[in-house]
């Protein structure tokens, strides 16, 4: 069994920069996890630390059970890909792939096996006699790859391995990836800071964010139901938009109001009686919209009766005309930009108290620049969480809240 296993684990720098904050993490085996998140956010670091190329802090991590801490990389059972390719480039591509097992004294037969069977799998027997510089980015990498699969470890490890590939041969290079793991199927911990990739690749994505661990779920459930907000708005492209305001109640039935939130803390007056100011800095100053709460979290919603809160919309959430009846709510913006994708097209509009909102919606040529108009939002599928960053998925269940009945 290659399972690997974080306990606790922690990466301190000279100077207290902490990189990776006491992460708990079980990958199972033949699982294909991705680590993402912003730069900086340690997922680099914390695969290194797997892989022996980073000392632990504190903490212990496993590989097949057993405690790897102080074991030298060459003896943890692992193959690592870098973005780089980190390929001898006076070598040919045979030799870049055979030389680890030759290190290891391997019989010369069952090096061209394996060499040659690594080949075929990645379509590269027409590249072994050429050296490096003879090939392009993604053969490069499929080199590289082929030359960790020879060493047959118990986990694979990819550092941002499509990162310098342009955008196609990032996706072509991507289905490749997915189809040999589901062909070797050996435990993969792979890295990366494009969400779409994250999505597309793994069978669990990891959420980091300032060396901490945000969320480990599948993909699909990362998206429907994040945790935080921080997740909502890193997964999923365009991001998600978020609006302040203050859950209320208008004549018996329970209400979104978009509020502001006034970064210096401007005073309100003390006639307003729709005033909120839990923090001292977000206030209902008027003209903002009003959204239903939808039916199935008015209950969770309960006690933010007149407490700030942000709700979350998905760009792919607007719709141009209604779902269906009570299933979606108007939103009157200003459209700015129309951006057409053929099939679809984004909008780039503004409330009266947000700027920055954008929605991906169905071709329309209804929808100009500088015009007014109505975009319904898909109630079931919107989110409410607690103010700042990280503030926490009111809305979220065991399941997705759009998905209870």
């Amino acid at each position: 069994m290659a399972q690997v296993e974080l306990e606790q684990v922690t990466k301190v720098y000279p100077g207290g920069v902490r990189a990776v904050d006491a992460i708990d993490l079980a990958i199972a085996d033949r699982e294909l996890v991705v680590l993402v998140g912003p730069s900086g956010c340690g997922k680099s670091t914390t695969l290194r630390m797997i892989a022996g190329l980073e000392e632990i802090t504190a903490g212990a991590i496993r590989i097949e059970g057993r405690i790897v801490n102080h074991v030298p990389p060459k003896d943890r059972d692992v193959a690592m890909v870098f973005q780089n390719y980190a390929l001898y480039p006076h070598m040919t591509v045979y030799k870049n792939m055979a030389f680890a097992l030759k290190l290891r004294r391997m019989p010369k037969a069952e090096i061209h096996r394996r060499v040659l069977e690594a080949a075929r799998m990645l379509d590269i027997e027409h590249l072994l006699e050429r050296k490096p510089k003879a090939l392009s980015g993604g053969q490069r990498q499929r080199a590289a790859v082929g030359r960790a699969i020879v060493r047959e470890p118990a986990a694979f490890l990819f550092d941002e391995p499509l990162s310098n590939l342009d955008a196609k041969l990032r996706v072509t290079t991507r289905a490749e990836l997915k189809r040999l793991h589901q062909r070797l199927k050996t435990t993969t911990i792979y890295v990366t800071h494009d969400q779409e990739e994250a999505m597309t690749l793994g069978d669990r994505i990891v959420v980091m964010k300032d060396g901490q661990i945000q969320q480990a779920r599948e993909p699909l459930k990362t998206y429907n139901y994040p945790a935080n907000r921080f997740v909502a708005g890193f997964i999923g492209m365009p991001p998600m938009n978020f609006f302040d305001g203050a859950i209320m109640m208008v004549d018996g039935e329970m209400v979104f109001e978009e509020g502001k939130l006034e970064r210096r803390g401007t005073p309100v007056a003390s006639g307003n009686k729709s005033a909120v100011r839990a923090d001292g800095k977000f206030v209902l100053p008027g003209g903002g919209f009003r959204m239903p709460v939808p039916a199935q979290m008015t209950e969770r919603l309960a006690g933010m009766v007149g407490k700030h809160v942000v709700l979350g919309v998905r760009p792919e959430h607007f719709h141009v005309t209604p779902v269906e009846a009570g299933a979606s709510a108007p939103i009157r913006v200003k459209v700015n930009v129309v951006e057409p994708l053929g099939n679809d097209m984004d909008v780039y509009m503004s409330t009266t108290l947000n700027d920055h909102i954008v929605a991906r919606v169905e071709a329309h040529d209804g929808l100009q620049m500088d015009t007014q108009a109505a975009l319904y939002v898909e109630l079931r599928k919107v989110h409410f969480f607690e103010p700042g960053e990280t503030g926490m998925n009111l809305s979220r269940t065991s399941e997705p809240a759009h998905a209870v009945a």
